[in-house]
């Protein structure tokens, strides 16, 4: 019998483009793994426009609100196999998945190198969630004791982290939970569990659901210390600190900096978001950064090409369970 513990895994980011000569742009070249030669260098160009390879990898907003429904019902599913009614939390976001971010418009790299949008900038300052309102997240409904067991895979009041999981439906096909309800063996971690392998993880080839975010992530990282963007961050903060904002090393840093984390909209924050872009603008640090990044991530896909083969096979299969769901 396996009693494997529980891990459980996250549940489930220009008018006319003109293009730069490359001279003091290129790197050292692929084949000596240094810094990676780019592409076309598009000049100021809007953050909506820009597209990395792991786009292709990566849900837009309505596709993961999507998933997060298809998940909820797979819960539910299984909750009503053992004579529970469970519909979830509902949330203002699943409810309106579709309107608005399914529109094909979603712009995925807004904040990737900082505020850049100047029409943004003078209307909102830092302020991410002008104009959205503020939704409180609901409290998933209440559940018995019977019904926590199932859900969850363990009593009410054990020591969290201890009971019976595994981490694909194969897996748990060999597991003991140890626990019964309505005369049946209650899924090892329950139906939340059960509902999260069923979508992300049915086979013990599932690729790790955050095994792109950790390639993207990891594709920034390395931009992030590329000459060519280090060079261009240098040439940002000099103009920042033309502009009166002086020792801001970072475009990450503004906010913090400047101690606007309790008014980032207000008139203060507007000033300097509106003289950050145009510093951004001044030394096309979007351009040249966003054509650093294309090109670690392209390093990145090609030597992980097998595995994001899979994951995009299995990220197809789970589209085509949430449209078998209706």
């Amino acid at each position: 019998m396996n009693t494997s513990r529980r891990s459980r895994p996250a549940v489930p980011v220009v008018a006319l483009l003109a293009t730069a000569l490359l001279a003091g742009c290129a790197g050292t070249g692929d084949s000596e793994g240094g810094e990676p030669e780019l592409g076309r260098v598009e000049v100021n160009p809007a953050t909506a426009t820009l597209a990395l390879p792991m786009d292709a990898y990566t849900d837009t907003e309505a596709e993961r609100i999507r998933m997060g429904q298809v998940q909820q019902a797979l819960v539910s599913r299984c909750m009503a196999r053992y004579g529970f009614t469970y519909e979830g939390v509902r949330s203002a976001e699943a409810a309106g998945a579709g309107v608005g971010a399914g529109a094909g418009a979603e712009d995925r790299h807004t904040y990737l190198f900082g505020l850049a949008d100047p029409a943004y900038a003078a209307a909102h300052g830092y302020d991410k969630s002008a104009g959205e309102g503020s939704v409180a997240k609901p409290a998933p409904p209440p559940l018995s004791d019977s019904a926590y067991v199932v859900m969850n895979g363990e009593r009410p009041g054990a020591q969290g982290g201890t009971a019976p999981d595994a981490n694909t439906e194969e897996e748990a096909a060999r597991v003991d939970s140890g626990l019964t309800a309505a005369g049946q063996k209650v899924p090892a971690g329950g139906c939340g569990r059960e509902g999260y392998r069923k979508l992300y993880a049915p086979t013990k080839d599932s690729v790790d659901l955050l095994f792109t975010f950790g390639l993207a992530s990891e594709a920034h990282d390395r931009s992030r210390q590329d000459s060519r963007v280090v060079d261009a961050v240098k040439k940002w903060s000099s103009c920042m600190d033309k502009s009166g904002y002086a020792g801001i090393a970072s475009p990450y840093d503004v906010v913090e900096k400047l101690g606007l984390e309790d008014d980032k909209g207000g008139p203060k924050a507007v000033t300097a978001a509106k003289a950050d872009v145009a510093c951004k603008r001044e030394v096309n640090l979007v351009g040249i950064w966003g054509a650093v990044e294309k090109a670690y991530q392209e390093r990145l896909v090609e030597e992980h090409a097998e595995t994001l083969a899979l994951y995009k096979k299995q990220r197809e299969a789970r589209f085509a369970l949430a449209a078998s769901l209706g």
